[in-house]
């Protein structure tokens, strides 16, 4: 095999999630649907923002994005794991496995962000409500979004530097269906050290911010709704916050037992089945929570429908 970036090898064969050849059929249709759903959920979200004006707001502009990354999130590992039911072998490029291993990193770091700008904008909405549009004016949200996503691209290019840098000589087999951190350090001939120090410094600087930030956050939100003279008012403040406490709980829920479990190696196998969750249900489910929970949105629903079928 041709040497590439020091390495000999130059393709990996994904393992994918069963290796039953009974299970194929039902997990290709049940990863289908959750794909079809997750993609006609966060696009329906991303037109209804577009197209309603009422909805052109602060929470609804982060909102876009955060649909947004789950779609395009969808998009890096879901049509290989498709392709791993159907293949005797899901075979990917060196360079594809690592465009993958970027935008994984992108994404999941830039949602990270974009969750904890929204708790920011939940803060000011139910704590500051007569300085809200100031405080979150479009030059604020565009910065926060901004930021978001340089810290997205800073993140992916340092995992990704990091494990070009690798030499993979040996088995060309990753124990998973994607091409994840771990599992890759694990096939790799080469001293892994500096790689998992770049990942616990980074995972541990990202989490730590980001939590520190959403929790300070509903730590004041729910110190003034204590102050809330009326029942009606803690309805309200509640209602605002609930979809974003959910998505908040689910994403932060499945991304640290995901990793918690894949650092270890012989928990990768585990790892690799609990990231089902937060790679596949989170996307989805992502959109109902917003919907099913959002007054504005289901108003925006009917105008739309109304808007349709007249």
């Amino acid at each position: 095999m041709a040497v590439e970036n020091g390495s000999s090898v130059t393709n990996f064969i994904l393992m994918g999630l069963a290796d039953k050849p009974g299970l194929q059929l039902p997990l290709f249709f049940l990863f289908l649907v959750n794909f079809m759903f997750t993609v006609v959920g966060n696009l329906s979200l991303i037109n209804l923002i577009c197209v309603s004006s009422h909805l052109h707001t602060p929470m609804y502009f982060f909102l876009f994005n955060l649909s947004f990354i789950d779609l395009c999130y969808s998009f890096v590992f879901t049509p290989k794991i498709l392709l791993s039911f159907i293949l005797e072998k899901t075979i990917i490029t060196f360079a594809g496995c690592m465009a993958q291993l970027f935008f994984f990193c992108f994404f999941v770091t830039s949602e990270c962000y974009v969750l904890t700008a929204m708790a920011c904008d939940r803060y000011v909405a139910v704590c500051k409500p007569l300085l809200y549009t100031v405080t979150m004016s479009p030059q604020v949200c565009s910065l926060l979004m901004s930021g978001s996503y340089v810290m997205g691209f800073a993140v992916a290019m340092a995992h990704t530097g990091c494990m070009i840098r690798l030499t993979f000589c040996g088995s060309n087999i990753i124990n998973h269906y994607m091409c994840d951190i771990f599992p890759l350090l694990q096939v790799s001939c080469s001293s892994t050290y500096a790689n998992e120090l770049v990942v616990s410094i980074i995972g541990a600087t990202v989490v730590t911010v980001s939590s520190l930030i959403i929790f300070i956050s509903y730590a004041l939100i729910l110190f003034n709704i204590l102050h809330m003279p009326s029942a009606k008012s803690w309805s309200k403040a509640f209602n605002t916050c609930s979809s974003h406490l959910i998505t908040v709980g689910l994403f932060y829920g499945f991304g640290m037992l995901t990793h918690v479990k894949s650092s270890s190696t012989g928990s990768l196998v585990q790892g690799k089945y609990f990231s089902v969750f937060y790679t596949n249900v989170v996307p989805m489910l992502n959109p109902l929570i917003y919907s099913l929970r959002n007054k504005d949105v289901k108003i925006a629903v009917k105008k739309t429908l109304q808007r349709i079928t007249n």
